[in-house]
C-alpha cells in the first residue's frame, strides 16, 4: 500500500523510546538522586544531632562535675572559714587567759614579796625574842644561882630538873615524932629563909610534907599535910605572897634516908622547899 510506510526494525539498531517513558525516567532519576541527597542529609543530620547530643552529655557531665568541685570548694571555704573563726575565739581566749595568767603571776609575785618581806620581819622578831629569851634566861640562872649559894648557907640545897629543893630536915628543922608543930628556932630558920626569897622575882615555891614510917599510910597522909601547912602559914605570916605558895603532903611514900632507925626516920620526918623559877623551862 502506497499510504502505507512499514517501520522495519534493522538489526544493531535501538528502538528509540517514546518520549513520555523518557520523561518518567528522568523523573525517576531526580527523585533517586533527591532521595539519595535527602539520605545523605539525613545521615548528616543524624550524625550532627549524635554529636550535638554527645556534646551536651559532656557539656552536662562537666557542668555537674563543675558543680560537685565548687560545693566542695564551698565547704571546704566554709570550713576555713569556722577553722578561722574558732582559731580567731581561741586567740582571744588564749590571749584572755594569759593576760590573766599574768595578773595572777603579777599577784603571786607581789604576794611572795609581801611573804619575803613579812618573813624577814618574822625572823627579825624572833631573833629579837630569842636574844630577850636569852637575856631572861640567863639573868634567871643568875638569879638562881645566887638563891642557891644563900639558901645553901642556911640549909641542905640541892638543883635538880624541876628546880632548888631546899631539905628541912634533922638538922635544921626539927620536928618531934608526930608533931607539926614549929619551935622558936624553926620560925627564926623560916625567917631568914623569907628574906630571901623576898630578894628574889619570878619564883613559886611548893612546901612538901613527909613523915616516917611509923603509923599508917592514911595517918602519915595527913600529918605531912599538917607539917607543910605550918610552914606555908609561917612564910605567909613572913612577907611571903600567899599565891606563889603551894602546899602538898606526901605521907610516909617518899624517904629521904631509907631504913626503920631513929636516925633514919628523924631525917625522913622534914618539909622540903621546892623553889621554881618561872621564866626558866625545866626539864620534865
Amino acid at each position: 500500500m502506497s499510504g502505507l510506510s512499514l517501520r522495519t526494525d534493522e538489526p544493531g539498531t535501538p528502538e528509540p523510546p517514546p518520549k513520555q517513558g523518557r520523561g518518567s525516567l528522568a523523573l525517576y532519576a531526580l527523585l533517586g538522586l533527591l532521595l539519595a541527597g535527602l539520605g545523605v542529609l539525613g545521615y548528616q543530620e543524624l550524625q550532627h544531632r549524635r554529636a550535638l547530643e554527645a556534646q551536651m552529655a559532656a557539656l552536662q557531665a562537666q557542668s555537674l562535675q563543675s558543680a560537685a568541685l565548687a560545693r566542695q570548694a564551698q565547704e571546704r571555704a566554709a570550713a576555713a572559714e569556722a577553722s578561722a573563726r574558732a582559731a580567731a575565739e581561741g586567740r582571744q581566749v588564749a590571749e584572755a587567759q594569759t593576760s590573766e595568767a599574768q595578773q595572777q603571776a603579777e599577784a603571786a609575785q607581789q604576794q611572795a614579796e609581801a611573804a619575803k618581806k613579812e618573813a624577814g620581819s618574822a625572823r627579825e622578831a624572833a631573833a629579837q625574842a630569842q636574844a630577850e629569851a636569852d637575856r631572861i634566861r640567863k639573868r634567871a640562872e643568875a638569879e638562881v644561882n645566887r638563891l642557891e649559894a644563900a639558901l645553901g648557907q642556911i640549909a641542905e640545897t640541892r638543883r635538880t630538873q624541876l628546880g632548888l629543893i631546899l631539905n628541912l630536915g634533922s638538922d635544921h628543922l626539927k620536928f618531934e615524932f608526930d608533931k607539926a608543930e614549929l619551935r622558936p628556932e624553926d620560925k627564926e630558920l623560916l625567917a631568914r629563909i623569907a628574906g630571901i626569897l623576898m630578894t628574889s622575882h619570878d619564883y613559886t615555891v611548893s612546901v612538901n610534907g613527909h613523915t616516917d614510917d611509923v603509923g599508917s599510910a592514911a595517918y602519915n597522909q595527913a600529918l605531912s599535910e599538917r607539917r607543910a601547912r605550918a610552914v606555908h602559914d609561917y612564910l605567909v605570916k613572913a612577907g611571903l605572897p600567899a599565891e606563889i605558895l603551894s602546899v602538898q603532903g606526901h605521907g610516909k611514900s617518899r624517904p629521904l634516908v631509907p631504913g626503920t632507925s631513929e636516925a633514919a626516920r628523924a631525917k625522913n620526918r622534914r618539909v622540903e622547899l621546892g623553889i621554881v623559877n618561872t621564866q626558866i623551862r625545866y626539864a620534865r
